[in-house]
């Protein structure tokens, strides 16, 4: 207990650090039209909640350049983002994406707390949390059980860090 309580105060107090990796030179995709604050949450949405891991990668790799798709990872330098049973820069990844495009909808159409705020907040670190076990579960049975305790220390330690 004392060994992850250490780990989370670590994690916690590299969280702010920002030193984001830029995610390569993507080719641009096509975009729509017109964006609309609406459109462009849905798009968010469908990116964090509702495609498999392996397409939204894909989709990172070719970044739409209205969204921002730049990482820091698991922002964990002490820890990194992969360990002998672990591997979560992809969880992290998407984490990234999350705090970053909602952040972005509320500078970009100025609504207040319309899409930072708690709850969303909430809902894109258990993203997190379901990504990593997800991760943790295609890694090879005796690494599973070490695999899902750093996962809940990642998550509480981004919980912490939500206040």
């Amino acid at each position: 207990m004392r060994v992850h309580l250490r780990v989370l105060v670590a994690v916690t107090s590299f969280l702010t650090v920002s030193s984001p990796v830029s995610a390569g030179s993507p080719t641009p995709a096509p975009r729509p039209a017109v964006h609309s604050a609406a459109s462009d949450l849905a798009a968010i949405e469908t990116m964090l909640y509702r495609v498999s891991m392996s397409a939204f990668l894909a989709s990172a790799r070719t970044g739409d350049p209205w969204f921002d798709w730049s990482t820091d990872e698991c922002s964990a330098p002490l820890i990194g983002s992969t360990g002998r049973s672990f591997d979560f820069r992809a969880a992290c990844r998407r984490h990234d994406f999350g705090y970053r495009n909602l952040q972005l909808l509320e500078r970009r159409y100025g609504t207040g707390a319309t899409f930072w705020n708690r709850t969303n907040r909430r809902r894109v670190d258990r993203q997190l949390l379901t990504d990593m076990k997800n991760h943790c579960a295609a890694r090879p049975w005796y690494d599973q059980p070490t695999c899902i305790a750093w996962a809940e220390t990642f998550y509480a330690a981004v919980r912490v860090a939500a206040g």
